[in-house]
């Protein structure tokens, strides 16, 4: 399936990795939500997909149908059934992800700035904006380098910025 650059894009960030297990159970139940996923009796072009084992990304294409009050409610009781069902935290946003080569971590804010003082964080390190808002944005902005990334603004005194 093919989605406008304008797509509304929603990210939730889990609090441990999900095992492949989980992963599958997950991936499983929001494929059955985003077929199903309509506003104001329209469906929705909908995709869901789980990046890395933390990132659950909710996708929904405008051009063909608006996500509402309805159905963005409707989406984020399927996100608090799967935070129950697997006792993690989904809307956490002081939990700071980024990536180390290829492997992602999740720590809290007080841990990521200790780690930024450190030095194991630098100005390179990638790190995830999960305030994208549109597919465009996601896959521009979604991975990029602390540097050049809102959590700079916040860490900017461990940095020396």
């Amino acid at each position: 399936m093919i989605f406008s650059p304008q797509s509304k894009v929603w990210i939730y960030q889990s609090s441990r990795a999900f095992t492949a297990k989980e992963v599958n159970s997950i991936q499983h139940k929001l494929d059955v939500f985003t077929a199903q996923w309509t506003a104001h009796g329209h469906q929705l072009k909908a995709k869901a997909e789980i990046l890395y084992h933390f990132f659950i990304v909710l996708t929904v294409d405008q051009d063909i149908a608006n996500a509402t009050g309805c159905s963005i409610d409707s989406s984020v009781r399927i996100i608090k059934e799967i935070e129950n069902e697997y006792e993690v935290d989904l809307f956490d946003r002081f939990n700071m992800a980024y990536k180390i080569g290829n492997e992602v971590f999740v720590n809290t804010k007080e841990d990521f700035e200790t780690l930024i003082t450190i030095k194991k964080i630098t100005p390179q390190t990638i790190v995830f904006n999960n305030l994208v808002q549109t597919l465009a944005e996601f896959n521009e902005k979604w991975e990029v380098p602390l540097a050049e990334s809102w959590h700079n603004l916040i860490f900017a005194e461990q940095l020396g910025s």
